[in-house]
């Protein structure tokens, strides 16, 4: 059993990096297979289709790593302002596996796959539901704490900030260097600390 669901987060992970780089469409099941080492009736051993395979990319694969990486800090912070720029500051410039030139995995995915899948549409709405809420959540503990202005609107700032972070993540893939992302860290860094009580 464990060397089932060892193959089947091999699939899972190799997937994900195929998809993310490729697109999912691009990506076909012959390609991960080749990518895994593993036969086709190992894939389909674990999933009956191409769509159930992305979805649990989506489902098993990303939204952990969501949920651990930005979530629960997010639900927990202290500190919302420098919280969230360090996690923007992070997703653009610290990660290793987020490439410039291929831009946010869940961006990609939300652009390529919402407007012709519902079952897409749900799991991708999940995850950047989530990570708004988290957000809105942060800005509400600190306004009880004292930290951020009383009338702020933290439904209005988190969509702001993640939609921020998607248009940048698409400048970025049309640049060599990482201007327009110090240029959207500086601005973010100057309105999120607008947010702060005086």
């Amino acid at each position: 059993m464990k060397k089932a669901l060892s193959t089947r987060l091999s699939i899972l992970q190799k997937s994900f990096e195929l998809i993310y780089t490729h697109g999912y469409q691009a990506t076909s099941i012959d390609t991960i297979i080749a990518a895994t080492n593993v036969t086709k009736g190992a894939f389909f051993y674990h999933f009956k289709n191409k769509e159930e395979m992305g979805l649990a990319v989506i489902n098993e694969i990303m939204y952990p790593l969501m949920q651990g990486d930005f979530v629960k800090p997010l639900l927990s912070s202290a500190d919302p302002v420098n919280d969230i720029y360090k996690m923007m500051h992070y997703l653009l410039l610290e990660n290793e596996f987020l490439l410039k030139k291929y831009g946010c995995p869940a961006g990609n995915l939300t652009q390529e796959m919402s407007p012709i899948n519902q079952h897409f549409s749900d799991a991708l709405a999940k995850l950047t539901t989530e990570l708004k809420d988290a957000m809105q959540t942060a800005l509400k503990n600190g306004k009880k704490s004292g930290l951020i202005k009383s009338e702020i609107n933290e439904q209005q700032v988190a969509l702001f900030v993640l939609s921020g972070y998607w248009g940048i993540r698409n400048f970025g893939k049309l640049s060599d260097n990482n201007d327009y992302y110090d240029v959207y860290l500086q601005e973010l860094k100057s309105y999120l600390n607008n947010l702060k009580k005086n």
